[in-house]
């Protein structure tokens, strides 16, 4: 009877009989339904119109970067064989190196010049934070409306004085309800409240990269390719390998034959 009715019956300050709805007790269950759903939304809208797209496009620059760190490497192999052979300086080399098209990757310039003139995939990935920011937004105007109104309203009166019950003289007006199930959503609430309040400041805080960096660049798919190439830059073997020989040169205690490669990270960069 609580259940079906959801009615508190109260009274005013000045004696009068006050009813008060508690429909949206009954909707809450449903509407966590429909929460999932909205937040559900952006995920499906990268995961299908941009992440192929993004997918195939680092897996090409991770390849040229790796082949580009390969054509280093024969640079410095052919810089290394006229060094052993003629003088100590290998730098008159260099206009010869270049004739042999170490340096030269029209391929991946051009690639990445299209997406910088391009601006599909940052328009669907400002699309899906929109939106996801959109449904946070709604969703916590949604909870603060519950519990502003109806949250501590899990002990109410409720009168059952309908049909034949209405000639039963022993039946008080009202009766006592409490829904057991919302205390507990109560005090899980309050929990979980008090854990984001924590963790607020960790996640206002910005990361140094993007608050100096990315906000001042221009908004076009190559930059946003660019953040999430740096956020998988373990999946490039090539920069693996330059913090190897980073670290080699550090530690070796002959330094010369590691310097007689011309300042290996310089060539790669």
């Amino acid at each position: 009877a609580c259940w079906d009715s959801l009615i508190h019956h109260g009274f005013d300050v000045e004696g009068h009989a006050v009813t008060k709805s508690l429909w949206a007790l009954k909707v809450f269950p449903y509407s966590l339904l429909v929460v999932a759903v909205l937040m559900y939304l952006p995920y499906l809208l990268w995961r299908y119109a941009a992440a192929p797209a993004l997918h195939s496009d680092l897996l090409f620059i991770i390849d040229e970067l790796d082949k580009s760190y390969n054509r280093s490497v024969r640079l410095v192999q052919h810089m290394r064989k006229i060094q052993q052979a003629s003088a100590p300086r290998c730098v008159p080399s260099l206009p010869r190196a270049r004739r042999e098209r170490y340096f030269e990757f029209p391929l991946l310039e051009r690639y990445l010049t299209c997406k910088q003139h391009a601006h599909s995939l940052v328009f669907i990935y400002i699309l899906r934070n929109l939106l996801l920011l959109l449904f946070l937004a709604a969703t916590c105007l949604y909870l603060v409306f519950l519990h502003l109104n109806i949250f501590f309203q899990d002990e109410f009166s409720c009168s059952i004085k309908t049909g034949l019950l209405q000639v039963e003289p022993h039946i008080p007006p009202l009766i006592p309800c409490k829904l057991v199930f919302f205390s507990v959503f109560q005090l899980i609430s309050l929990s979980v409240g008090g854990v984001y309040v924590l963790l607020m400041p960790v996640f206002l805080r910005p990361s140094a990269p993007l608050s100096r960096k990315m906000l001042t660049c221009p908004v076009n798919d190559l930059n946003v390719i660019l953040l999430f190439l740096r956020a998988n830059i373990s999946e490039l073997t090539s920069f693996g390998r330059l913090n190897a020989v980073s670290a080699l040169r550090e530690a070796t205690a002959h330094k010369q034959d590691i310097d007689t490669v011309i300042d290996f990270l310089t060539l790669q960069a």
